[in-house]
């Protein structure tokens, strides 16, 4: 099998247990994973020799919360929340209309251009969700053409209630044949249980039939107010609950409690789960941020993902979100690539092979136009991505 030395990196961060930062470091790519990274001093031979031109190196972003199939625009819903209309979960429906009207062809061309502007900015494993169909046909559709496209699939029918049908029934066609005709095509089940969407009975329903029919589970919680979100989250075992903007001392609690047969010294154990940030979505709605902070200090894993969405993040940059993690929820550089990269790995479950820079785990590397990761908080806004290897492929950047 070939390999490939990745050579003259002012610097490597690992996302590893320990945090590593390696200096003058260079990265060998055997194949599709790593099989060696060190002091550019103790580089081994390989079969190709590429100069990283003095950039820093770091994982791959794993974005673990994304909603990619849609058409439509949205951007005027943008304008009148800016100007102080609040946001409720009705907006979904816009892009429910806009998105049963495009064709496959459409739809898929627009899903693999975002993924591909995902790519371009870093991020190299990427979840996506279903949730603009709100019918058996359509989420089946959505499901299937995501399939095609994303690492991951999530199916979202539980996003909201179309317009005219009774709540009730609507849960039970969730839970039933759209769940069956889906399946297929997903991975993972989740609920939007928020005022305007699913309460706790129906998104109790939601993830029972869901866990039943085995599929992993996450939960959209906690986003506009107080609620059951990530108590469900906790109760259910889901991998994740996204958005955790209002948690109370009891919800916490409950997070750090799922967390209590890990080592997170040693990353061994049994998982959690996640509390995965938005803080693009948060500034969007002007929600207040997601406590990252006080989550980390109580021992709970968290992640950060884009929330890439027409409504309320549209935007697919990780990197942004790590740079308003460090500059206003008071994440340490190293804790919030950590939360982009591994956090999102163990939201889906890939952590062993995707999220850190680990000899034997897939080559997934970016590579900054910047000497150090800091800069991705310290020039915020800046476009720093530089080449992107994918399995040990370069594929964006140029070097």
């Amino acid at each position: 099998m070939s390999t490939t030395l990745i050579t003259n990196l002012s610097e490597v961060f690992t996302a590893d247990a320990a945090q590593s930062v390696i200096r003058d470091a260079a990265i060998l790519v055997e194949g599709e994973t790593i099989a060696w990274i060190g002091p550019l001093a103790d580089a081994p031979e390989a079969d190709t020799v590429v100069d990283a031109g003095h950039r820093a190196a770091l994982p791959g972003w794993v974005d673990s919360h994304t909603h990619l199939v849609f058409a439509g625009d949205r951007s005027q819903e943008f304008v009148a929340r800016m100007a102080g209309q609040d946001y409720a979960a009705g907006g979904i429906a816009v892009t429910t209309a806009a998105t049963t009207a495009a064709s496959d062809y459409d739809l898929t061309r627009l899903v693999m251009g975002r993924a591909a502007e995902a790519l371009a900015g870093g991020t190299t494993y990427l979840e996506t969700k279903t949730g603009y169909g709100l019918s058996v046909e359509e989420e089946a559709r959505h499901a299937r053409i995501a399939s095609t496209v994303a690492d991951q699939v999530t199916f979202l029918g539980a996003h909201l209630v179309p317009a005219g049908m009774d709540a009730q029934e609507y849960t039970d066609l969730v839970c039933g044949e759209m769940l069956e005709r889906v399946a297929p095509y997903v991975q993972f089940a989740d609920v939007f249980c928020e005022r305007g969407a699913f309460n706790e009975a129906q998104s109790r329903q939601v993830l029972e039939a869901c866990a039943k029919a085995g599929l992993g589970l996450r939960v959209h919680g906690n986003q506009l107010g107080p609620g059951p979100g990530t108590q469900l989250a906790v109760e259910f075992g889901a991998k994740s609950v996204d958005h955790v903007n209002y948690l109370d001392d009891a919800d916490v609690t409950a997070l750090a409690g799922s967390w209590k047969n890990w080592d997170a010294a040693t990353r061994t154990g049994i998982a959690g789960t996640v509390a995965t940030c938005l803080p693009a979505c948060d500034l969007s709605t002007r929600q207040p941020l997601a406590p990252g902070r006080e989550l980390i200090d109580a021992g709970v894993q968290i992640a950060l993902a884009s929330n890439c969405n027409p409504g309320t993040s549209y935007t697919s940059s990780m990197a942004f979100c790590v740079a308003t993690a460090v500059l206003q929820m008071h994440l340490s550089i190293e804790e919030a690539i950590t939360a982009a990269t591994y956090g999102g790995a163990l939201a889906l479950g890939v952590e062993a092979k995707v999220g850190s820079l680990e000899v034997g785990k897939r080559a997934d590397i970016q590579l900054l136009n910047a000497p150090s990761v800091a800069h991705l908080a310290y020039r915020p806004g800046m476009n720093l991505t530089g080449p992107v290897f994918r399995a040990g492929i370069l594929v964006a950047g140029k070097l």
